[in-house]
């Protein structure tokens, strides 16, 4: 019975870094659209990415569920954000004096991990109550 909990709690773990590498590198694509001078790809971006790892987190009540995504979002943008074999680049930089979305995606995906991931496991404390 132990072995078929840790290989379920293993597996979990692997479609959490799927999903989050997929929406690592939706949000790595998207992120650069703005709408005027509005950086609507970058908000949604954070937004949604955001809200995948508080989903994982609090539907799991899994820490290294919430890990494994994040660490699938962190992997996507540090791949997908490179120079390419040939040369191409998914997220130009901006050139000098304007703003870079790119910059902005790129350290808010570890901080929203991290936050999410740290965050303490209040349901101990309603149990007390």
């Amino acid at each position: 019975m132990r072995s078929t909990t840790l290989l379920a709690r293993i597996a979990t773990w692997v479609v959490a870094f799927a999903v989050g590498a997929v929406y690592g590198l939706a949000g790595t694509i998207a992120h650069t659209y703005a709408l005027g001078g509005f950086p609507l790809g970058l908000i949604l971006a954070i937004v949604g990415s955001g809200a995948l790892l508080l989903a994982v987190r609090l539907l799991t009540s899994d820490r290294w569920a919430a890990l494994a995504t994040g660490l699938g979002m962190v992997a996507a943008t540090l791949v997908f954000s490179g120079r390419g074999p040939g040369g191409s680049v998914i997220v130009p930089q901006a050139p000098e004096g304007q703003f870079d979305p790119g910059i902005i995606w790129t350290i808010a995906v570890p901080l929203m991990v991290a936050l999410v991931v740290a965050w303490p496991d209040v349901s101990s404390f309603r149990r007390e109550n």
